[in-house]
């Protein structure tokens, strides 16, 4: 592998950097969007069924808070109402829409470093893949040509646009399939707002 590297030259440690941190990302997703950390299966029945007969206590809304994403937007509209009996409608619906951009916006938490990488990745391939053209030119000398040079000048042009390709792939299809996920994760959010939001209508005004 180091050899690999030292045939590379030096722009391949753009993109070693570029891989790492491509690695890094793709794993901190996948933890952070689990159901169990966005969406529990049975926290919304539960949650309804809590708040039927009355709203639930401050202690008990704070620990639905800590569970999950759905849970901090579902405490928002009970803290509201627990903070304001008899809030309008409107401004209940308000409050869900804030929780639920700011859960919205830690779904997408280092989605765009992830894209980046996936578009800069073959860019920096290409640079690399210009830097051994260069180095093939160069070789190119009146009195005769430096075969060592020529074929430094190769492997710096053929490693850096394979490597480049091998980060850009993976880490578009990873983007593209966490994309995926939020966008469930929204949609199934904005539902389960809905759903409190009905069962919290007895206490609006």
């Amino acid at each position: 592998m180091f050899s690999i590297i030292q045939a590379a030259g030096w722009p391949i440690w753009p993109l070693l950097l570029c891989s790492v941190v491509a690695l890094a990302l793709v794993i901190e997703r996948f933890s952070s969007l689990r159901a169990s950390r966005v969406m529990p299966p049975r926290l919304l029945d539960e949650v309804l069924a809590v708040s039927t007969p009355q709203l639930p206590a401050p202690e008990m809304v704070d620990r639905l808070a800590e569970s999950s994403l759905l849970g901090e937007v579902l405490a928002a509209g009970l803290r509201a109402v627990t903070a304001e009996p008899q809030m309008p409608e409107a401004q209940l619906r308000q409050v869900f829409e804030f929780a639920g951009r700011r859960a919205v916006q830690q779904l997408e938490r280092y989605m765009n470093t992830l894209g980046t990488i996936a578009t800069a990745a073959p860019l920096l391939g290409l640079m690399g893949t210009v830097v051994g053209m260069i180095e093939i030119f160069g070789s190119q000398a009146p009195g005769g040509g430096n075969p060592a040079q020529l074929a430094h000048g190769i492997s710096i042009a053929l490693y850096n646009t394979a490597f480049g390709l091998m980060i850009a792939i993976p880490a578009l299809m990873f983007y593209r399939y966490f994309r995926g996920r939020i966008e469930e994760y929204v949609l199934e959010l904005e539902a389960a707002a809905d759903c409190l939001l009905g069962q919290l209508r007895r206490y609006t005004a």
